[in-house]
């Protein structure tokens, strides 16, 4: 019998998450499977982890910037994500936090599901040579570095679309547009959508709407000012200069989001903006 592993992501500074991945850890164990962590703190029944290729699945205690912090572990490995919600309803943990034996129940019998979410992967040209490349789940952007707007210079499939002096443009996925694009003004799109989410920041322009665009589409950024950087999930940044070109387009890989409850995006947005539905007589 295969040995069947559990990787469990912790939010660094919750106590609360510790308290829940010891009991947690418990359980599995006690199950029989072999947990593996992230965490620098001591847990009984957890070993650190050094390679992720054998888990079949990440159990996310936090919120959201968590569950982006595991993406980073698993990316590249067909390894589902459950997000466990710890006290913040973001857009991809669970709505409710499930009782330790709903978990540990769902991770036996695999009655997880979800969806794989698609992702963004860039890189930057300069001089002719590749010297940066990457990826998202949630958006990449670029924007300025200080007081100064920056020019950019933007193309979509090979064709001019505008020069924008402004705060920067960020290119989300579906997943990321109730991220950094939601706040930006950008629209709220459904993770089953393809598409990819475009839109500048405090353009002084007379256009500078949120589009929505080809997810086979393929964005080329020219950078024409010196004070500029690329910010990858808010995580991974990488500082841009004159006459850089930043190209993004969709990757090949995904990320597998996956839920034990049986609420979709909507419910997940209602309880997130607390949106009016008494009165609503559906089943």
């Amino acid at each position: 019998m295969l040995d069947r592993k559990v990787l469990l992501v912790l939010h660094p500074t919750k106590d609360d998450a510790l308290l829940l991945a010891a009991d947690l850890a418990r359980e599995l164990h006690q199950a029989g499977i072999t947990v593996l962590s992230n965490t620098p703190h001591s847990i009984d029944h957890v070993d650190s982890w050094s390679d992720v290729s054998d888990v079949e699945i990440a159990v996310v205690l936090g919120g959201d910037g968590t569950i982006l912090r595991a993406a980073e572990l698993v990316q590249g490995h067909d390894i589902p994500i459950l997000g466990i919600n710890m006290g913040n309803v973001g857009f991809l943990a669970e709505i409710d936090r499930p009782s330790i034996s709903a978990i540990v129940k769902g991770i036996l019998d695999r009655s997880y599901k979800g969806e794989s979410r698609l992702l963004l992967k860039h890189s930057v040209e300069r001089a002719g040579s590749t010297v940066h490349t990457g990826w998202a789940l949630n958006e990449v952007t670029v924007s300025r570095n200080d007081s100064q707007m920056v020019e950019l210079f933007v193309q979509i499939d090979g064709r001019p679309l505008s020069r924008w002096g402004c705060d920067g443009v960020i290119a989300a996925t579906p997943t990321g547009s109730t991220a950094y694009a939601y706040s930006a003004g950008g629209p709220v799109m459904w993770p089953q959508v393809h598409a990819i989410l475009f839109l500048p920041l405090a353009a002084h322009a007379l256009f500078s709407r949120p589009m929505v665009i080809s997810p086979d589409s393929t964005i080329a950024i020219d950078i024409e000012s010196k004070n500029c950087q690329l910010s990858a999930d808010g995580m991974r940044t990488f500082p841009l200069e004159l006459r850089d070109r930043v190209t993004i387009s969709r990757s090949e890989n995904s990320v597998r989001l996956v839920q034990l409850d049986d609420g979709g995006f909507t419910d997940r947005l209602v309880a997130k903006f607390k949106l009016p539905i008494e009165g609503w007589r559906g089943e």
